[in-house]
């Protein structure tokens, strides 16, 4: 069995308004129910574990019977940080599972297909990170000058969803402080010296920040 812990607990700040972005309409559903519909479609997942703030979890039920959210197995509140957030998630997953993928609920131009990619690269090799590739010239500065140009062919976008077989993921959150430097799953991963597979994806598979973001993903939904 693979799980799917989607992440939406985030207040959205940085998007501005009283509604959080994952629950702003986008082409007559709320984002959020965008997001969980290609894991709905996706063969390789079996159940998913909705990560929402507190205040939310109570009200959802209804929404995820409106929807027909048949692999929706669990609503749990998510943390103070990103990091806590899918710890609680992860809670929620049974010993039976094999793999855990992690997506952002702010990302809803991922494709089934990309999910199962991820999910099969986590199966073969352990730890998978859906990628894109860096398209801008990157400069590393210092003091309000250029330092260097960074050679981008060395540099991928991490993207999501992240897979891990379960019992790897549960050994980075026992070894972690769950900082605020763990802005995902990888980084974890990446401190117990494992090898991460990368999966190659749509660079428009972008997670919505802004209410530009949202214009660019309306157009895709």
């Amino acid at each position: 069995m693979n799980t799917a812990i989607i992440v939406a607990a985030g207040s959205g700040n940085r998007f501005g308004g009283e509604t959080p972005k994952q629950f702003i309409e986008v082409a007559g559903k709320p984002l959020l129910i965008h997001t969980l519909a290609r894991f709905e479609e996706c063969a390789a997942i079996d159940a998913v574990v909705l990560v929402l703030s507190a205040e939310r979890v109570s009200d959802f039920a209804g929404i995820a019977k409106q929807f027909a959210l048949t692999k929706l197995k669990a609503i749990v509140a998510g943390g103070a940080t990103r990091a806590e957030s899918v710890r609680n998630g992860l809670r929620a997953v049974g010993d039976n599972c094999n793999v855990v993928a992690v997506h952002d609920g702010a990302r809803p131009l991922v494709t089934a297909d990309e999910i199962s990619a991820t999910v099969r690269a986590a199966e073969e090799f352990g730890a998978a990170c859906l990628t894109a590739a860096v398209t801008d010239t990157i400069k590393e500065v210092s003091d309000g000058g250029i330092l260097r140009t960074v050679d981008r062919a060395r540099l991928r976008r991490a993207l999501t969803p992240q897979a891990f077989r379960l019992e790897l993921l549960n050994r980075a959150y026992e070894h972690s402080d769950l900082g605020d430097a763990a802005t995902d799953e990888c980084y974890l991963v990446e401190k117990l010296g494992v090898a991460i597979r990368i999966v190659d994806g749509n660079a428009r598979n972008i997670k919505v920040t802004t209410p530009d973001d949202l214009k660019f993903v309306e157009q895709f939904l």
